[in-house]
C-alpha cells in the first residue's frame, strides 16, 4: 500500500478532475450502460480508433459524468440528455505531452491551454523549472496556481536542478533535497522534474542523490534528462532510479534507452531527428509500450501556426509510422507510463477525455472533451481559459547596471594571449587560439563572435565573455534573458556597441529578447513575467517573435540543424557535456573545470 505523504501548507488545489471512484457516478453509469437511464451525453456516429487493438470500428459513445459508460454499435434507440453527431469522426482519447515547459512559449499557462487544447492535448506534464531557475519557490508556486481550474490538465512537477549545474552557474533559486522533498509532499506536484545534473548523480554527489532519493522516497515519478549518457553511464542512470528520457540525439540513442527500459519521450523540438526514429521504430515491426510523445520546447509562433503535440503526431505520421501506432504512443502508451490507468483509452470505465478529428493523418480536431465536458469545438475553446493575476515577486526581475560597449571586451597583456574557446553550437568543444592584444583588450579575429553571459539576479558579478569559433558571421547582436537554464543575460554578437545596445534594450523591458544593429535596437520582444512569459495574447507574442527571429535573418549566417536560432537559447546550459559560459566563466561541470577569463596565458613581447 501506498503511504501516506506529507502535506506542505498551502498546498490544497482545485483538480480538474472528478473523482470516478464517486459510487453514485459509477451506479449511473452501469444503468446507462444497461439502457436504463440515459446517458448525459451520447456522441453519435464515431469511428473509434481502438488504442488496444489497433483496429477501427463503427461506435457511440456514451457518457455519464467525467465517466465514458460505453462504447457500444450505433444505435438509434439509445437515449441521452444530449446528443453530439459527428459523422464519422475518429474518435481517439485525449492526447497527453509527456515532459513539457509553458515558459517556452512564452505566454501564460491560460493561453497556452487556448492553443493546444482545441488541437487535442488534454494533459500535459509541466516542469516549471525555468520559472523555478529565475523566482525560487514563488516561480513554482506561481506555476501551480496557473496550472488550476483549466480545461487542460496541467500537471506541474517538482524542478529537480535549480540551479542545473550547482557551483557552475548561480540561478534565482537554490533546490536541495529538503526543497525537493516539501514539493512532492504536495498534492499539486505530480513528481520530480528531468534530472538533468546527471554527471554528479553518477559521481555520488551527496546533494543530487539525496534529491532523487527524495523522489523515490514520495513514491512519485523521477524523470529523466540523460543527454550524452552510454553504456554504463546510462545504466547506472536507470540503476538510480531515473524512469524516463527525452534526450535522444540518434536512433542508437533510442534504441540503447529501450533496451535500458527508461520510458521514450520522442520531442518535437528536435525535429530533424523524427524521421530517423520513425524508420528505427518501423524496423522493429511494432511499437514498445515505453515509447510516448513530448514537446519539450515550443516558439510562439510554432505553437501558433503548427500547434504542439498534434505536430508531432502529424511528423512521426508523415514519416511512415502507422497512425494507429502514432496515437497509441501520445494516449494510451503515455497514459501509462505516467501511472493515470483513468486515461488513454476510449473504453467503458475510463475518463471521458476524447478528441474527435476528421482526419486522422491531419490530426484535425473537430470536438475535444475532458472529463466529459465540450471543452473546445472547431479550433476554439467553448469557454475562455481562466488566467490568474501576476504575484510581483516574478516581475522585475533583471537587476543588472546599465552596460556600456567596454563590458564585452576581455582585458590582457599583449602583443598576444593564448585563449580558451568555445567551439561549435549545440555540442560545444574546448579550442584554443592565440589573438592579438591591442590597447589592453584582445582582438576579435574575423571568423569570431562574442558570447556574454551577465547574471541578472542582482549579485554583481562581471560580465563573462568568451570568443566562439565555428558560429558563423554576424553582422549584429542579440540578447536575451530565455537562457537555458539559468535564465542569466546573455548576449551574442561582434560589436561591442550592438552587444551593449540590445543587453540595455533587454534590461529596460525588464527580461525579454532584443536585436541590435549598428549601435541601434531594431527588434524586440518584453516578456515582463519572470523575464521568460508575456501577458499578450498568443497571436501578439507570436507576431513580436516572428519579427524579431526575421530582423536577426539578415544579420547571421544560419547553418542548419545546428547553427540555428534556437541554438541561441541552450548555449549556457551548463550542466550538458562540454564547455560553457555561465555567470561565474566558462564552465565544464563534467570535467569539473572552470576559468573566470578565456585568458589562459599571456605572452608579453
Amino acid at each position: 500500500r501506498r503511504p501516506a505523504l506529507r502535506r506542505s501548507k498551502g498546498s490544497k488545489h482545485v483538480s480538474i478532475d472528478e473523482n470516478l471512484t464517486d459510487p453514485l457516478l459509477r451506479a449511473n453509469a452501469v444503468k446507462a450502460a444497461r439502457g436504463l437511464r440515459p446517458f448525459d451525453k451520447l456522441v453519435r456516429n464515431a469511428v473509434v480508433l481502438d488504442m488496444v487493438t489497433g483496429q477501427e470500428r463503427p461506435a457511440d459513445i456514451g457518457i455519464v459524468g467525467a465517466l465514458i459508460a460505453s462504447v457500444h454499435p450505433p444505435d438509434s434507440a439509445r437515449e441521452a440528455k444530449q446528443q453530439i453527431d459527428v459523422s464519422g469522426a475518429f474518435a481517439v482519447p485525449g492526447f497527453i505531452d509527456t515532459h513539457m515547459h509553458v515558459e517556452s512559449s512564452m505566454v501564460t499557462a491560460a493561453e497556452y491551454a487556448r492553443a493546444v487544447v482545441p488541437r487535442g492535448v488534454t494533459t500535459a506534464l509541466w516542469d516549471p523549472h525555468e520559472l523555478a531557475n529565475v523566482a525560487g519557490m514563488k516561480g513554482v508556486d506561481y506555476a501551480c496556481q496557473a496550472a488550476k481550474r483549466l480545461p487542460l490538465r496541467l500537471l506541474p512537477l517538482a524542478p529537480t536542478c535549480v540551479p542545473s549545474a550547482p557551483g557552475f552557474e548561480a540561478s534565482g533559486g537554490d533546490f536541495g533535497p529538503e526543497q525537493i522533498a516539501t514539493l512532492l509532499a504536495r498534492d499539486d506536484i505530480h513528481g520530480a522534474a528531468e534530472l538533468m545534473t546527471m554527471q554528479p548523480l553518477l559521481n555520488g554527489d551527496p546533494r543530487v542523490q539525496d534529491i532523487v532519493a527524495a523522489g523515490l522516497a514520495s513514491h512519485k515519478r523521477v524523470c529523466g534528462h540523460g543527454r550524452g549518457l552510454t553504456g554504463g553511464d546510462l545504466a547506472a542512470y536507470a540503476a538510480a532510479g531515473i524512469v524516463s528520457d527525452h534526450e535522444l540525439t540518434s536512433a542508437a540513442d533510442l534504441i540503447a534507452r529501450l533496451e535500458a527500459g527508461f520510458t521514450i519521450e520522442l520531442r518535437g523540438s528536435h525535429e530533424h531527428l523524427l524521421p530517423e526514429f520513425a524508420k528505427l521504430l518501423i524496423s522493429l515491426g511494432h511499437l514498445p509500450q515505453t515509447v510516448t510523445l513530448c514537446t519539450d520546447d515550443v516558439f510562439p509562433d510554432d505553437l501558433l501556426t503548427k500547434g504542439s503535440l498534434d505536430h508531432v503526431i502529424r511528423v512521426l505520421i508523415d514519416n511512415d509510422m502507422p497512425a494507429a501506432w502514432v496515437y497509441r504512443a501520445a494516449t494510451f502508451n503515455a497514459a501509462n507510463r505516467i501511472g493515470r490507468p483513468d486515461l488513454g483509452l476510449i473504453a467503458p470505465g475510463k475518463r471521458a477525455d476524447i478528441v474527435l478529428v476528421s482526419d486522422l493523418a491531419e490530426v484535425s480536431a473537430t470536438h475535444v472533451f475532458t472529463n466529459g465536458r465540450l471543452v473546445a469545438q472547431a479550433g476554439c475553446l467553448v469557454q475562455p481559459a481562466p488566467g490568474i493575476s501576476t504575484p510581483s515577486s516574478i516581475t522585475q526581475s533583471v537587476r543588472t547596471k546599465e552596460f556600456e560597449a567596454a563590458d564585452f571586451e576581455v582585458p590582457a597583456r599583449g602583443p598576444f594571449a593564448r585563449i580558451a574557446t568555445l567551439s561549435r553550437p549545440r555540442f560545444p568543444e574546448w579550442g584554443e587560439r592565440q589573438i592579438p592584444v591591442q590597447d589592453g583588450k584582445l582582438v576579435l579575429p574575423d571568423d569570431m563572435i562574442r558570447m556574454a553571459v551577465c547574471n541578472r539576479h542582482g549579485q554583481g558579478t562581471p560580465t563573462r565573455v568568451a570568443f566562439m569559433e565555428n558560429w558563423g558571421t554576424w553582422r549584429g547582436a542579440f540578447a536575451t534573458t530565455v537562457s537555458h537554464d539559468s535564465h542569466n543575460l546573455t548576449v551574442f554578437g561582434r560589436d561591442p556597441e550592438d552587444l551593449a545596445a540590445a543587453a540595455n534594450a533587454v534590461r529596460q523591458l525588464h527580461g525579454g529578447l532584443a536585436v541590435a544593429s549598428q549601435g541601434k535596437v531594431i527588434a524586440q520582444l518584453a516578456l515582463p513575467l519572470a523575464g521568460l512569459i508575456s501577458e499578450e495574447p498568443l497571436e501578439n507574442v507570436a507576431r513580436e517573435f516572428a519579427d524579431l527571429r526575421a530582423a536577426l535573418v539578415p544579420l547571421v549566417d544560419w547553418q542548419p540543424p545546428y547553427l540555428v536560432f534556437k541554438a541561441l537559447f541552450g548555449a549556457s546550459l551548463v550542466c550538458n557535456a562540454g564547455p560553457r559560459l555561465s555567470d561565474v566563466g566558462i564552465v565544464d561541470a563534467f570535467n569539473n573545470l572552470m576559468l573566470e577569463s578565456c585568458v589562459v596565458a599571456d605572452a608579453i613581447g
